[in-house]
């Protein structure tokens, strides 16, 4: 593991154990709950489908500031996070990032749930604005893969559909949901989308044969996984616990790391730009990971920044830290 100084520098400690994950996710047993919340979930979605896409995003950004008011699903914590991250800005400044962030939450939910049904043409449309494309392409070209690193910022699913669209093999690290159902029809729909699904539980194993194969293997690495190994890194000045795959990967296989997110204009559709993560190999393989590990979280920071509106904060990102971590640099 690592520790974080109060400068905001990766400082390294002894790895402390943790419970490996299952050579293969264990799938729970399907209980009459599992069914009655999927069939009521694809009625809802075959509506959504009737709607389009347009409409789709609206009703989520209207379902959103549902949750945010009356409702207030995790609005305290969104607050504390947004005012913790941005302290510069005023509370009125800071409430209208978190209307926004419920907006685009409820936009990003209603525009997955439609997403199997579009065409490939529809999904490239959707993305407007492509930046350093050639970056993308460039790393492609090395033969060993890439590793695309993102975080839940804007519409991810969406860009992950865009790359397959493009006809770049795309693979994707995620978590196993607990409704068995659910996760089946997840892992159905991100297929139909040219989608590989690479549950985290294998990605040892999988992860170096899929980039062999010259694939694109995308991580989100803005949550925190209890079973996957990581280190500390500072995101918006506080330690949080981040995964080490991509790192550890880049160096062990020499892949080629990029940074992008997919980010929604005012005009409703989306920008994708494309930057290198930094990898120097300097023989201290704990340092060096910890470093790459440190510049996507400050590139994913940055872009944060700049769409906060579009940003995830009802995750508990500081949730695990150091034991030593000063106060003023806690969960919030």
């Amino acid at each position: 593991m690592t520790n974080v100084r109060n400068d905001g520098h990766a400082l390294h400690q002894p790895e402390t154990p943790e419970t490996p994950p299952s050579a293969s996710p264990q799938a729970a047993p399907e209980t009459v709950s599992h069914w009655l919340q999927y069939i009521a979930f694809r009625s809802f979605v075959a509506v959504l489908r009737l709607l389009g896409w347009r409409m789709a995003s609206f009703c989520g950004a209207m379902l959103g500031r549902f949750g945010y008011w009356p409702v207030g699903i995790r609005r305290k914590l969104v607050h504390r996070h947004i005012a913790a991250a941005l302290p510069e800005l005023s509370k009125r400044e800071q409430r209208a990032i978190a209307i926004k962030a419920y907006e685009s939450l409820g936009r990003t939910t209603m525009e997955t749930a439609v997403l199997p049904g579009a065409s490939r043409e529809r999904i490239l449309a959707m993305v407007t604005q492509v930046e350093r494309w050639d970056l993308f392409e460039s790393a492609l070209a090395q033969g060993r893969g890439v590793i695309l690193v993102t975080g839940h910022l804007g519409n991810w699913e969406l860009g992950g559909a865009y790359f397959a669209a493009r006809g770049v093999p795309v693979a994707a690290i995620t978590r196993a949901i607990q409704n068995p159902l659910f996760d089946r029809y997840v892992r159905g729909t991100r297929a139909s989308l040219g989608v590989e699904v690479i549950h985290d539980a294998k990605a040892v194993r999988r992860v170096p044969r899929a980039l062999s194969e010259g694939k694109m293997i995308a991580f989100l690495c803005d949550q925190d996984g209890l079973g996957l190994a990581s280190t500390f890194v500072p995101f918006f000045g506080r330690p949080a616990r981040t995964p080490r795959g991509p790192g550890v990967f880049a160096l062990r296989l020499g892949t080629p790391v990029i940074y992008a997110a997919c980010v929604r204009l005012p005009d409703g559709r989306y920008r994708i730009a494309f930057e290198t993560v930094p990898i120097v190999d300097t023989g201290d393989r704990e340092h060096d990971v910890d470093a790459i590990v440190a510049s996507f979280t400050l590139q994913l920071e940055r872009d944060v920044r700049r769409y906060a509106g579009q940003y995830f904060w009802h995750h508990r990102r500081w949730k695990r830290q150091p034991p030593n971590t000063p106060a003023h640099l806690r969960e919030p």
